[in-house]
């Protein structure tokens, strides 16, 4: 399957929302929760099944990010991507705590649990919540051709929304002042079930939910209300069963806090 560059922008930014296209029934998301995992790793699959559980729940984003530095244990991650690698490692260094292992559970791009560990991971949501996380409200509508993204504008006084660490392109987008935010797609097949022939893990079938298919940058957000379109085959892919935009602080090197999140319906 193609995988994107994160740096490719194929979007188109409208500051009204478009008409003429009909609206998706969905949740409003409340959390987002990356697994990075690997096949090479005995102690993952618990939090594979309960990544599996978590992207049952309303108003959660789980995704699965397979990582690729243990394939060198003797099986290959057949799902790895080594910018999931770099994902996690960027996390880590936001952070300033170098921590990078598998299972690993990032919560809305900020705190951190082992990934089998339901009561860790529960008590980072729910302090995730308390704090006021997730405050930039996506929604999704699409047509036959075009999937259409609406970003909220940044709380009025929320001092947290502030700039992106991306910096302005070009004249233009300098007169509009710092991003804010950058709009990132994330192609997803929502089960994979694979059966590991070698390694820790060897003779076991472990079913992924919900596997990251390709990070791409959409465009950068400014802090007002504001709709980005792009084609329907790019954010669903072949292979894909659907997709998720995630409005996030930083860059892709370095991701920072998850301001808000939507997914596509099945998902």
């Amino acid at each position: 399957m193609k995988r994107w560059a994160a740096s490719l922008v194929l979007a188109t930014m409208v500051l009204a929302a478009a008409t003429g296209h009909r609206a998706q029934a969905e949740q409003a998301v409340r959390g987002v929760v990356e697994l990075f995992t690997s096949q090479g790793c005995s102690s993952c699959p618990p939090a594979d099944a309960l990544l599996g559980e978590l992207a049952d729940k309303t108003g959660l984003v789980a995704l699965t990010l397979p990582v690729d530095y243990w394939d060198y244990l003797g099986w290959k991650d057949t799902l790895a991507s080594a910018s999931y690698t770099a994902r996690q490692r960027g996390y880590a260094e936001q952070r300033g705590d170098r921590q990078v292992y598998t299972p690993q559970m990032v919560i809305d791009g900020q705190r951190h649990a082992i990934g089998s560990d339901r009561k860790a991971v529960e008590a980072a949501l729910a302090a995730e919540k308390e704090a006021g996380a997730m405050s930039v409200p996506l929604t999704i509508s699409s047509d036959e051709t075009t999937v259409h993204v609406s970003v909220a504008a940044a709380p009025e006084g929320d001092e947290d929304v502030g700039p992106a660490d991306v910096a302005a392109t070009d004249e233009g987008e300098a007169k509009k002042g710092p991003p804010k935010g950058v709009l990132w797609l994330m192609p997803v097949k929502r089960r994979e079930r694979v059966k590991i022939g070698r390694g820790e893990n060897t003779g076991r079938q472990v079913i992924y939910t919900n596997v990251v298919r390709g990070i791409m940058k959409v465009g950068k957000w400014y802090g007002r209300e504001a709709t980005f379109m792009l084609p329907q085959d790019i954010a669903r892919p072949d292979g894909c069963d659907g997709y998720v935009l995630i409005l996030q602080r930083g860059t892709g090197k370095a991701p920072g806090p998850i301001l808000g999140a939507a997914k596509s319906p099945g998902l």
